[in-house]
């Protein structure tokens, strides 16, 4: 340990830290090309995260991790985390949203009341081509025919409901921005 006074640090909590800064570098070798570019990284910690895509031997592999992290020791890792977190937030908000048209879609096939519930939430949908697309994949199902008009009735209610979100942030912004001026 360090007998600085104030600023002792255990040799436990070092290692700790070294290990969140590997595996912070190891995260950093999933992404993609524009992502590590917008990140704004030190040239040698970039090159070694590139480079680390070729390596797939495990011994090596795990060594070239080790350097990774030793190179992250002289980045601030809390705006890498942030713009990771951020990314991670989006795909799971996306994620979220596909999951909630899933639901959508099986509940408009299920039953045929859904559809006037679908309309009150979603006033701009068309509901002859709904109902059409909704009979034609029950028509499809019965006569063990390939899926697209599935796909095609969750293209059009994520078409629908994307309209809807972008309306409701266009209508919140609206707010902020004519007051700031």
């Amino acid at each position: 340990m360090q007998e600085d006074g104030n600023n002792t640090i255990s040799k436990t909590r070092r290692k700790q830290n070294m290990h969140e800064l590997q595996a912070l570098g190891e995260r950093l070798t999933e992404l993609n090309d524009t992502q590590l570019a917008s990140l704004g990284l030190p040239e040698g910690l970039l090159d070694a995260v590139i480079n680390s895509r070729n390596i797939t031997r495990h011994g090596a592999r795990r060594r070239h991790m080790q350097f990774i992290g030793r190179l992250m020791r002289g980045v601030d890792p809390a705006p890498i985390k942030e713009r990771i977190a951020e990314w991670e937030g989006v795909s799971r908000e996306a994620t979220a949203t596909l999951h909630h048209v899933e639901r959508w879609r099986d509940k408009l096939i299920e039953d045929d009341t859904v559809l006037a519930h679908f309309m009150g939430e979603h006033p701009k949908a068309n509901s002859q081509h709904l109902r059409s697309l909704i009979r034609s994949v029950r028509e499809d199902r019965a006569a063990g025919r390939p899926a697209r008009q599935f796909r095609e009735l969750f293209r059009e209610l994520r078409r629908l409901m994307g309209n809807d979100r972008e309306d409701d942030t266009e209508d919140g912004d609206a707010g902020p921005e004519n007051g700031d001026t």
